[in-house]
């Protein structure tokens, strides 16, 4: 069985932001694999530390020293300074991830939890794509 189902995230400010309730509520009561997919190249997904905030503090610093805005290098600028970086920053961290689920429930360890990695000043909205295969 496959169950595939496409949501939009509000927006949210540049940053690491925890959407494990955003992904949470929209799930069927399986056991299998779940994929989340993000459907843009400035913006990326990862599994990390979900009680600790300045975790994700530290996140956004260290990707704006590893890929840094003021880098003059760059010849994808033509949304901004942030585009190409963000690009990179996407890659990096990949624009997907899977884990198990029971019931309909995600299977992470305690203190897990799936980000919206943020890397526009300016995002706007985001689409997930959640499939779900399993019995």
């Amino acid at each position: 069985m496959v169950f595939q189902k496409e949501i939009t995230l509000p927006s949210f400010p540049r940053g690491f932001h925890l959407i494990t309730h955003h992904i949470k509520k929209e799930l069927p009561e399986m056991t299998g694999v779940v994929n989340v997919f993000i459907k843009h190249t400035s913006a990326s997904l990862t599994i990390n530390e979900n009680a600790d905030p300045t975790v994700r503090i530290d996140f956004e610093t260290h990707f704006n020293e590893l890929v840094p805005e003021t880098a003059n290098h760059f010849l994808h600028t033509l949304e901004g300074s942030d585009d190409m970086t963000s690009h990179i920053k996407s890659s990096l961290l990949g624009s997907s991830v899977a884990m198990p689920i029971n019931n309909g429930n995600l299977v992470l360890g305690t203190w897990q939890g799936i980000y919206l990695c943020e890397h526009r000043n300016n995002g706007g909205s985001r689409r997930l794509v959640i499939t779900v295969v399993g019995a």
